[in-house]
């Protein structure tokens, strides 16, 4: 069984901690566990790990948000993974901070990295683990709080909550999407 995990977030220095990139911080977080690095390839950074007898594919697309299908259609190909085994991990100003959501599908809630996704797949039924960052700016102000920094009172709440998606992760792969949306969709 081969899967395809995403995190998605934009590449940089200046994007580092923020909001938009609690994908990547997952997938930094999820890597931890294994030997195995991130490396730069075609259209992402990727490493492949093994957990209980399953290929993870890991992706942080080098694409920027906006153009993020274009990493998860080429990473697909290559690795012949079907879209029931793609899990897209993103953060969502609809959800309190460190709120966790995995759902089947779904639309793309205005978020530009699903808008892209959702059109080169030409599919909304696939995975997506989304991470609650909140809403707290001023009307027009969205790419400023999205692209800005975590506050210390935002980390105390995000960082605990980084490593059980990583246990959501590990546990879609192995129980899959339905036990796994039961078991933790409703844990506070």
């Amino acid at each position: 069984m081969k899967y395809l995990i995403c995190g998605l977030g934009n590449v940089g220095d200046e994007y580092e901690n923020t909001r938009h990139n609690i994908g990547f911080m997952v997938m930094d977080a999820l890597i931890k566990g294994f030997d195995a690095k991130f490396a730069i390839d075609r259209h992402a950074y990727q490493a492949e790990v093994k957990y209980k007898g399953r290929t993870l594919v890991l992706l942080k697309p080098t694409t920027y948000m906006n153009l993020s299908g274009k990493a998860i259609k080429y990473w697909m190909t290559k690795e012949n993974i079907s879209i029931e085994n793609v899990l897209v991990v993103l953060d969502d100003l609809a959800l309190e901070p460190g709120v966790l959501r995995m759902k089947k599908s779904g639309n793309d809630g205005g978020h530009n990295g699903l808008i892209h996704i959702n059109e080169t797949l030409g599919t909304i039924d696939y995975a997506r683990l989304r991470f609650g960052i909140g809403n707290d700016y001023a009307r027009g102000y969205q790419v400023d709080y999205v692209l800005g920094k975590w506050s210390r009172k935002e980390e105390d709440i995000i960082i605990p909550k980084i490593d059980v998606a990583v246990e959501m992760i590990k546990s879609y792969t192995t129980i899959g999407i339905e036990r796994t949306m039961n078991f933790f969709n409703n844990k506070k």
